[in-house]
């Protein structure tokens, strides 16, 4: 894709994101009242891998419709979400009211964000971002440097991710596609209603029907890429690697058939299917600043 290609490819996800948004809401009941007696939606994995929360500063992007992020401010973050969707920043800030739990919402593009906040000099000492954020970016060693920029010194970006073997099988665990590599350009029907075919598993909350039967009028754009080149990008941004974890189930979803349903919202593959990796989690810092060595993360912000 060109670079003007890529901004219309960004732009279409948006509608296709704004498009799908409410359906997935429908699925999620009583969310304002779990979250304000202290549920939450955030599951260990990213809870470890983020480390102490308290009075740090935190970035989420791609943060969807809030509930994550509003889980961490909850934990005791000065959390921050950014996402590109309108109606997902909408449904966030209202839910924050709702549950009286504080956070800062931005609409913006993950890379116009990065930018933009870079040159205004801020910085947080965790950023966080997973669950299917990885395959909307369409330059991963750009990201990788935006985040490094923005991350205070010592500070922790975290990922909680799908693995990319589990992209290569179909609904029906048979192998379908190629490794993910190069961030190749994979364009699909639009952004479907993987909350209420999670039956609850991404509802903490409380599960709703809501609405049934839907059908995303807007097509999106995604990008694939392997675990390798993921950590190479925060590599390359001087970030370094202190943990990387391979989970072989999924947390909350039914991205396959016949999945078994685990303590703690897990979903695991079916007794006749081998264990392979569905979700993968890491953590990488950036230096402290009497720390020699690597490059400047501000010297690479500009992708």
């Amino acid at each position: 894709m060109t670079r003007l290609d890529e901004r219309g490819a960004r732009e279409q996800n948006r509608r296709s994101w704004n498009a799908v948004v409410p359906t997935h809401e429908s699925h999620r009941a009583g969310q304002a009242a779990f979250l304000a007696a202290g549920g939450l939606t955030v599951f260990p994995e990213e809870r470890r891998l983020l480390g102490e929360l308290s009075g740090r500063s935190l970035l989420h992007l791609l943060c969807n419709a809030g509930q994550d992020t509003l889980s961490l401010a909850s934990l005791g973050a000065r959390a921050t979400g950014v996402d590109i969707s309108d109606a997902a920043i909408e449904r966030a800030a209202a839910l924050a009211a709702e549950s009286g739990i504080a956070a800062e919402f931005v609409r913006a593009d993950v890379y116009d964000f990065l930018t933009d906040a870079t040159a205004a000099g801020r910085r947080f000492e965790r950023v966080y971002c997973g669950y299917g954020a990885i395959c909307w970016l369409h330059d991963l060693p750009a990201f990788a440097a935006g985040v490094a920029a923005l991350l205070a010194p010592g500070g922790r970006f975290a990922l909680v991710e799908f693995h990319p073997t589990s992209n290569m099988f179909d609904p029906g665990w048979r192998l379908a596609q190629p490794y993910p590599a190069g961030g190749a350009p994979l364009s699909l029907e639009g952004v479907g209603d993987y909350v209420g075919a999670a039956a609850g598993g991404l509802s903490p909350s409380g599960y709703a029907p809501g609405v049934a039967g839907f059908v995303n009028p807007e097509p999106c754009h995604l990008f694939r890429w392997g675990l390798g080149e993921v950590v190479s990008a925060l590599a390359g941004a001087g970030l370094r690697l202190v943990e990387l974890h391979e989970y072989c189930y999924v947390n909350g979803e039914r991205p396959f058939e016949r999945m078994r349903a685990g303590e703690g919202r897990r979903m695991y593959p079916p007794d006749d299917v081998p264990a392979i990796p569905l979700m993968y989690g890491l953590a990488a810092e950036r230096a402290t600043s009497d720390e020699p060595g690597g490059p400047s993360p501000a010297a690479r912000a500009g992708g």
